[in-house]
């Protein structure tokens, strides 16, 4: 039965669907009809959750934890958010100033529809990761796209950030270490464009420090609001317990900022979600306060898999892969390969037809550049087994080494 006309709302056509979701979907397709995929798609550590945190999980299941919990999130939850920021990110916020919501996702559709007007314009450098410019365009904002170069780093300058801000700017949407890239950005770089937005009081700044602890080679992470304090009544610091803590299924994801906001938020996510899952809340605080020496052992492995995977990439015909700084991704650039034809008679003209192609005829999963606002790249996800990427990548180099 097809819908009457005009039945959905206008508001879903400013939307798509997740191009990462759309492709991983596909490859569990291919698999479950017999091909043989490996997916890359996925941005989801291949790590269990630590058992300390399982278990205080079961803990708060027999204490019958079960009901529900205040929209902002658990008083202890809370109080540990508070104290991850003191202890982490020098950062001073009061529990009341700090917000749960089901997953990272969550909290930047809360943050972004509870403060966007029609109009109102939302900085979100590129290539960003995929939901950012929906979310803004479901508020009826309007996302301003700051591009970078693969010879900046994938690094937003200030002068482009200078450039970009309108009477209209309301948010500039910050995140590193960046999903797609896994650029970071030094205290000095930071410090270049906090300058900037210290001359714009009506432009808020939201960070979404979701790979804060997936950093390489000694790099010593800093967020904004701790780079500059005069900064702090403006910004909104997001985080979660998905991907250092390997906890994507137990939607978790966390802010703090001015207590006016979370206020906002919670009056929307009221009439949303209600609260996070209360055993998620439970394992959270566990996660938290509880030992983090198994982080420093996430990182090892997954700077181990970052460097076999750049080697790889660099071997491979036409690819130019930069070595990132942090999260769990590489974003190699494919412009040697555009225009050139694959084996099974595909014609490479964007990046997206590399995706397809590399799926359906060497069964890897990868998603493609357009989808993070900056063409001709392609992300990789590192976060599997070397097993998997070692023969990724050999696929990938076959793949491009029989282009014509």
């Amino acid at each position: 039965m097809s819908l009457p006309k005009d039945f959905l709302a206008a508001s879903l056509g400013r939307i798509n669907p997740s191009p990462t979701i759309a492709i991983t979907s596909k490859a569990r397709e291919l698999k479950a009809a017999g091909k043989d995929v490996i997916g890359l798609a996925a941005g989801e550590p291949d790590f269990d959750t630590p058992e300390h945190i399982k278990e205080a999980a079961i803990a708060a299941i027999r204490r019958g934890e079960t009901k529900y919990t205040a929209v902002e999130g658990i008083p202890e939850l809370r109080a540990a958010i508070a104290a991850k920021f003191k202890r982490e990110n020098k950062l001073d916020y009061k529990p009341a100033q700090t917000f749960v919501s089901p997953g990272g996702k969550s909290i930047l559709f809360n943050a972004l529809l509870a403060t966007i007007n029609p109009g109102d314009e939302v900085i979100i450098p590129a290539p960003y990761w995929v939901s950012y410019p929906d979310i803004v365009q479901l508020g009826g904002g309007k996302p301003v796209i700051i591009e970078t170069t693969l010879e900046s780093g994938f690094r937003v300058t200030p002068e482009a950030l200078e450039k970009a801000i309108t009477p209209k700017t309301k948010w500039f949407v910050f995140n590193q270490p960046s999903n797609p890239t896994g650029a970071c950005y030094s205290e000095t770089d930071l410090k270049a464009l906090t300058d900037v937005l210290l001359k714009h009081p009506q432009v808020w700044v939201l960070t979404d420090d979701m790979y804060e602890h997936l950093v390489y080679g000694g790099f010593q992470f800093r967020t904004i609001a701790e780079i500059e304090p005069r900064l702090y009544e403006r910004t909104l610091t997001m985080n979660g317990v998905s991907k250092a803590y390997s906890m994507t299924g137990w939607r978790i994801g966390y802010c703090a900022g001015p207590e006016a906001l979370i206020k906002a938020m919670a009056k929307l996510q009221s009439q949303s979600a209600t609260n996070a899952c209360s055993i998620s809340q439970w394992a959270a605080v566990e996660a938290l306060n509880g030992p983090q020496d198994f982080i420093p052992k996430f990182q090892k492995l997954f700077e181990g898999r970052r460097d076999l995977v750049v080697s790889m990439l660099n071997q491979a015909k036409g690819i130019e892969c930069p070595t990132p700084e942090g999260a769990f991704y590489v974003y190699p650039c494919i412009r040697g390969l555009m225009g050139k034809t694959s084996a099974g008679g595909k014609t490479i003209a964007s990046d997206e037809d590399f995706a397809v192609a590399l799926l359906e005829e060497q069964g890897v999963a990868v998603v493609h550049g357009a989808a993070f606002g900056l063409s001709p790249f392609f992300r990789i996800s590192y976060a599997t087994s070397e097993k998997n990427l070692e023969e990724s990548c050999r696929r990938i180099q076959a793949f491009c080494g029989n282009l014509k």
